[in-house]
């Protein structure tokens, strides 16, 4: 049954073509090692070639046994492996140390991808963890694009990220596991209601389960998929309209003339080509910057996240570096 699922969410999103090279991200954990396990059972089939990347985020005392496991892991099913680390508290600036280990896990994914000519990375995510980051962002705050979760394929930095599990629960991949007498690492700290994740994983979600609708995660998950397919439509707008206004220089009265939804894509776009990403730009930045379009004399002047401003110009809305 889960092969099953596994295939069929490869197969809806169009993410694995036959003879694919593809970085695998294994932290040594139940989920990286049922989708090693699963790629491996379609590996002749698809004529894939898999590759191991594992970080150390050095985290915890145990981290350096994680790696251990991943490298018996590849020997047994004999795969290579490239195995790293990074201290994630040091890299800790601005944001949460979740943020840090993210973006340090990707870093590290996108270089072993270069070193071996692979412009795919596979990671574990499930059907929980979009349950979990859809309610998270429905606490915090989000829009559509925060609604549509963990996407099942995403290009970043010149390199695909696929999530192949995302239709399965992590139910069903324990018990696939456990069918198979295939061992993996626990990380203990996901025990601890430290980060907001965990507090929602061990406390909120079961409630709401028991109390409200037991089916609660499934219908997070729906909407993150329903959400997710009407963003990607209207980014695609967002993004042929923006490269005929102008990226850098957005002309102030066509976009004055758009729908308020079409404006606020625009804006996250135009901003996103210079920050990389989107993850600080909340809706009161947003809420701004149209101020700044409808009502600020011309000079006026929005600073953002990341070093970025907007600039009003008579004619035109300037996306810049601060210097």
């Amino acid at each position: 049954m889960i092969v099953e699922k596994f295939k069929d969410t490869i197969s809806r999103y169009g993410l694995i073509s036959k003879g694919d090279k593809l970085v695998v991200g294994v932290s040594g954990g139940p989920d990286s090692v049922a989708l090693l396990y699963l790629l491996n059972a379609v590996k002749d089939d698809m004529s894939l070639r898999l590759y191991i990347a594992h970080l150390d985020h050095m985290l915890r005392p145990g981290s350096r046994k994680d790696a251990d496991f991943v490298k018996s892991l590849g020997a047994r099913l004999k795969m290579p492996v490239t195995a790293g680390k990074a201290n994630v508290r040091r890299l800790v600036k601005k944001g949460s140390l979740e943020e840090a280990g993210r973006n340090a896990r990707l870093a590290f994914f996108f270089k072993v991808a270069k070193n071996i000519g692979a412009k795919k990375i596979c990671l574990g995510h499930n059907l929980d963890d979009q349950a979990e980051t859809v309610l998270m962002r429905l606490i915090r705050g989000a829009g559509l694009y925060g609604l549509a979760g963990i996407l099942p394929k995403r290009n970043i930095c010149g390199f695909t990220v696929i999530r192949p599990l995302l239709g399965i629960r992590r139910r069903e991949i324990e018990g696939y596991l456990k069918k198979n007498k295939a061992g993996f690492r626990i990380d203990e700290t996901n025990k601890e209601d430290i980060y907001l994740r965990n507090k929602l994983r061990n406390r909120l979600l079961p409630l709401l389960e028991k109390e409200y609708n037991a089916n609660i995660k499934e219908v997070l998950s729906n909407t993150a998929l329903s959400s997710g397919s009407d963003y990607d439509y209207l980014a695609s707008a967002a993004a042929k309209l923006l490269k005929r206004l102008g990226a850098g220089k957005v002309s102030l009265p066509a976009f004055l003339k758009l729908h308020p939804a079409m404006q606020n894509l625009i804006l996250r776009q135009a901003i996103a080509r210079l920050s990389g990403d989107m993850r600080r730009l909340t809706f009161k930045h947003v809420e701004e910057i149209n101020d700044l379009a409808l009502n600020r004399p011309s000079g006026s002047v929005v600073d953002l996240p990341k070093g970025i401003s907007v600039i009003k110009r008579k004619k035109y809305l300037l996306f810049c570096r601060r210097r």
